[in-house]
């Protein structure tokens, strides 16, 4: 065997393990998107109370992000990422030892540490492959997302049979094997191994975090808000959703929600290779244009009109029935899965010696979106009693993300191509124009 094929071996070995571990690590973090259900009821939670629940893992799995994915530079990933799934896997055993509103909350908080998985996984992962297959690699990787499909696939199953607290039990154990495993299997990255064989240290920390002061950095943490933090607040509440909306029962409640989940996560490989094909920016307009339709469709409430006709009132009424529910999620849920992956494009290119930093950072505003957007989904149910409330929020929010990436991107355009700010509504005019000048710069002595 060459020593290219041995270290694509390597790289591949490395892509899934990782993939593996991570979607552990995402099927325990929105765990409360089952169970949250159960501790509603057991507990009598508003609507408000029950999104603050689900949130909590999300929050603080979002903020520990950008500490994570520069201790990974730091220290490796392979350590890191174990050391992240033997914490969350002792956190959700003692899940099962609240008892009290405030006692859930504590114990959400550090189950949330399996959501920082995500950026050890990105610095970790980028280091075993080159700029030009690091999209498809990151992608796969990404792909992890469907742990939360898992979650709602399974856990509901063992909910009816044994309650949230076997839940939570089963997952724990699950988690620390996986870490184990992870550890005794995965090999350090490349760029460990030389530091070991050099002797040097490490990119010290006020460093690692310069790129932070660019705005290109939040604006690309504004894309990530929607497409991985619309995400996981829709895969925590969706459930809920149905439970409201339709008036399902859990499990199939759970397995419509999956019909959401899947495509978000298995496509993002999709994304991924189209971003390394075609570009990121282009994923990216397709992304923010498609979910911008979908939330518009989705914001809709039930309604009914009364027309004045001719011969008297005409009735009419508009609604989204379930099956067009699941099927524009569906649709919803594959083009964020192409955003998410084509944000990730970005930042190895952009940033190669601050993947840690810069990917931790927008990884943790995705993550705060996720934080956020389930409470805001619940106030706003109970502030307007519109359970669509939801999607006109994200409806809001995407096309606040395309703006700003239409704009950044023209002005972007413009600097580097000033002939582009002309007009063009009449391009014959600006030949002949162009014409003239050069016949009358010809004219001259």
């Amino acid at each position: 065997m060459t020593a290219e094929a041995a270290a694509g071996r390597g790289a591949n070995r490395a892509m899934w393990l990782s993939t593996a571990a991570f979607t552990v690590c995402f099927a325990v973090w929105t765990i409360f998107s089952i169970i949250g259900i159960a501790i509603q009821k057991e507990l009598g939670l508003s609507g408000t109370q029950f999104g603050l629940l689900i949130a909590m893992p999300i929050l603080s799995g979002s903020l520990i992000r950008m500490f994570l994915g520069i201790w990974a530079d730091q220290y490796g990933g392979r350590l890191v990422l174990t050391l992240v799934m033997l914490v969350a896997a002792v956190a959700t055993w003692m899940l099962t030892w609240a008892t009290t509103y405030p006692g859930f909350l504590l114990a959400a908080l550090f189950v949330g540490v399996a959501g920082g998985s995500f950026s050890v996984g990105v610095t970790y992962v980028s280091q075993w492959f080159p700029p030009q297959k690091q999209g498809t690699a990151l992608g796969v990787f990404g792909a992890g997302n469907v742990g939360s499909a898992v979650t709602k696939l399974l856990a509901p199953l063992v909910l009816v049979a044994a309650g949230w607290a076997m839940v939570a039990k089963i997952w724990a154990i699950v988690l620390a094997a996986a870490g184990v495993l992870y550890f005794l299997t995965a090999a350090d990255d490349p760029k460990l191994a030389q530091r070991r064989v050099s002797g040097a240290q490490p990119m010290p920390f006020r460093k690692q975090i310069e790129p932070l002061a660019n705005l290109q950095v939040w604006r690309f943490s504004l894309y990530y808000f929607f497409v991985f933090g619309g995400f996981v607040a829709l895969a925590l509440w969706l459930p809920r959703y149905l439970i409201g909306a339709y008036g399902l029962d859990v499990k199939t409640a759970g397995l419509i929600a999956a019909c959401y989940s899947i495509p978000a996560s298995v496509f993002r490989i999709v994304g991924g290779q189209l971003s390394d094909r075609i570009g990121a920016r282009s994923v990216m307009y397709w992304t923010f244009g498609v979910s911008a339709v979908c939330t518009f469709l989705l914001s809709y409430p039930d309604t009914q009109y009364i027309v004045k006709g001719i011969d008297g009132d005409i009735r009419l009424s508009l609604a989204i029935g379930l099956v067009p529910f699941t099927m524009i999620v569906f649709v919803l849920g594959f083009f964020m899965s192409l955003g998410k992956a084509a944000v990730y494009k970005h930042i190895p290119v952009y940033y190669p010696q601050h993947v840690g930093s810069v990917g931790g950072v927008v990884g943790m505003i995705g993550g705060l979106g996720g934080f956020m957007l389930p409470i805001a989904f619940g106030a706003l149910a109970d502030y307007t009693n519109i359970w669509s409330s939801c999607f006109m929020l994200l409806f809001v929010l995407v096309s606040a993300a395309l703006a700003w990436m239409h704009f950044a991107i023209r002005r972007m355009d413009l600097s580097r191509f000033p002939r582009l700010g002309e007009e063009h509504d009449l391009p014959e005019i600006t030949a002949a124009r162009d014409a003239e000048l050069r016949a009358a710069s010809r004219r001259k002595p």
